[in-house]
């Protein structure tokens, strides 16, 4: 192990060696050996370590082990403290080495020495030899007290049973979250649980959700809107020129270039026919104003025909074809139906943000039914739409809108990065400049290292269940701050139902157990149980009937 300058400075001196210093304190356990910025180094007494393994607060007992809290008194002061490793060190006998991070500080109770009054980061850090005491169940409900800010409850604070762990709502909104684990962890329920919570405490809120496996709307058929493709009614002529391009182009290479240049053209007409297009004097590509799309038709079949173009007339051959099809496709009803032509913007914008939420503040947008080709143009739409209308409506009162996307590394793929599609675009402006104009961004993956690591690293809280993959790991890692590095080795070693949450949100990184949340309030994830399900038999030949029917109807 390399140790830190000073490290040794105890080694020779007699009167300083660590049972020394141990026998002037009763609670003391080790003194400070050596001190560095955010991280130091103590030592630790094996003999005082075992005795607190006896003690019935389940803190204290667990004092000195990885990810256990230790604190220290400097002046009126107590400094909290995280271990990070451990080591041994073959000197008096033999002495535990442990690397520590400063977590923060609180007021040291003059009578009773108890700690209050708990604040992230350290004005004045420890000499060397002083001594180091356990952190006891009291002192983690101080540190853990979150009365002066609004909070949710999500569980208790690991070990104890009755330590509650809060999650500061508008730090952890305001600067983005991501709840990373991996599958069979819990992440569902866990995300059900949180939003249940940020709904109870905000039943005007505002939170959009998109749920790309159908699993969320069972979760909150009570106080949330659901929409699927039979009623979401998202009209297509909401998509910009970008989005456009991805559902009707099908081209590649320089022809792409070709076919977008001649729909910019035919679109910018059709959005000019309409009596809407017809009022504003700068009309440009992007503007949402409803359009036909058998008058984009009728414009492309008019430039193919004109007589002074020469050239090919495949671009327009493939654009029409491709505007036809989708028309004519019943799966993209939902959104190219003819029906949807009205000007119902303003319509669409207060059912899917909740304005007013009428009781039920989040939106499910199951996009399961929507066609695979598509899906991403969709949660394109509905991001984009979030971000566009909170900079246009700057100058209104402000209505904070929280997007949550599960499966996030769907849409912000690390090895393209966020500028290969329009999706990927949006969300990571989101996450750079979301902050600004109250949009707040929560990202649910199994796959973090599959995730672009600009967006992660743009979440100011994570919340990580157990992650199974040494590249996952390594990728949270990183992305976590400093001071919670001590925790992160405990990730594989999670069980269901717990989690690592620092940043932001919290007053330092803790290990949560998580509340049990009601079976109806849970998202329709479970797992099958192949040795119940298997004994089960009959009706197979009307089941498969259902099944081939909805499947050649492409309907659910």
């Amino acid at each position: 192990m390399t140790f830190m300058p000073g490290s040794k400075m105890f080694d020779h001196a007699a009167p300083v060696s660590a049972p020394a210093v141990l026998a002037g304190a009763e609670e003391a356990i080790g003194f400070v050996l050596a001190v560095a910025g955010s991280s130091s180094q103590v030592v630790l007494d094996p003999q005082a370590i075992d005795a607190l393994a006896q003690v019935a607060d389940p803190v204290a007992a667990s004092a000195g082990q990885v990810g256990s809290q230790i604190k220290m008194r400097m002046g009126g002061v107590w400094l909290v403290a995280n271990v990070r490793s451990l080591s041994w060190q073959e000197v008096d006998g033999g002495r535990i080495l442990a690397d520590i991070d400063f977590l923060g500080e609180g007021d040291e109770e003059r009578l009773t020495g108890k700690l209050y009054h708990f604040r992230r980061g350290v004005t004045r850090y420890p000499m060397p030899g002083c001594q180091v005491v356990p952190v006891t169940t009291a002192d983690l409900k101080q540190v853990y007290a979150a009365d002066a800010q609004a909070s949710i409850g999500v569980g208790t604070v690991y070990p104890t049973k009755d330590v509650r762990a809060s999650l500061y709502v508008d730090s952890m909104l305001g600067k983005h979250f991501a709840l990373v684990g991996s599958t069979g962890t819990g992440k569902s329920t866990a995300a059900a649980l949180i939003l249940h919570r940020i709904c109870e405490r905000a039943p005007n809120g505002h939170v959009v959700m998109i749920d790309p496996h159908g699993e969320y709307s069972a979760a909150f058929k009570g106080n949330g809107a659901l929409y699927d493709v039979n009623n979401l009614q998202m009209p297509y002529w909401l998509m910009n020129f970008e989005e456009h391009c991805e559902v009707f182009l099908t081209a590649t290479g320089s022809q792409r270039q070709i076919d977008a240049d001649i729909l910019a053209k035919c679109l910018l007409m059709a959005r000019g026919k309409s009596r809407l297009g017809q009022e504003i004097a700068k009309l440009t590509v992007d503007a949402p104003i409803p359009y036909l799309l058998s008058d984009l038709t009728s414009i492309v079949q008019l430039e193919m025909g004109k007589m002074d173009r020469a050239g090919d007339t495949a671009p327009y051959l493939r654009l029409k074809s491709k505007i036809e099809e989708i028309k004519a496709d019943p799966r993209y009803g939902f959104m190219f139906s003819g029906m949807l032509v009205a000007d119902t913007m303003a319509q669409f914008i207060a059912r899917i943000f909740r304005l007013p939420g009428e009781g039920k503040p989040i939106s499910i947008i199951d996009v399961s039914g929507v066609p695979s080709d598509i899906t991403s143009v969709v949660v394109a739409v509905l991001s984009r739409m979030v971000f566009d209308y909170a900079i246009w409506s700057r100058n209104e009162a402000q209505r904070p809108i929280l997007l949550v996307c599960e499966e996030a590394h769907r849409y912000i793929p690390a090895d393209q990065g966020v500028a290969s599609s329009s999706v990927g675009r949006i969300l990571g402006r989101i996450a750079k400049e979301g902050r600004k104009y109250g949009v707040s961004l929560g990202l649910i993956t199994q796959r973090p290292s599959d995730l672009s690591e600009g967006v992660l690293s743009q979440c100011g809280t994570i919340i990580a269940m157990r992650l199974n993959n040494e590249r996952d790991q390594s990728f949270v890692r990183a992305a976590m701050p400093e001071g919670a590095r001590g925790f992160l080795d405990s990730i594989p070693a999670l069980r269901n139902r717990e989690c690592i949450i620092c940043g932001e949100g919290v007053a330092i990184p803790i290990r949560v157990s998580l509340d049990t949340l009601e079976e109806i309030k849970r998202p329709a994830s479970g797992d099958p149980l192949f040795s119940q399900l298997w004994r089960e038999v009959g009706d197979e030949d009307a089941m498969i009937a259902r099944a081939v029917k909805r499947w050649r109807a492409q309907g659910k």
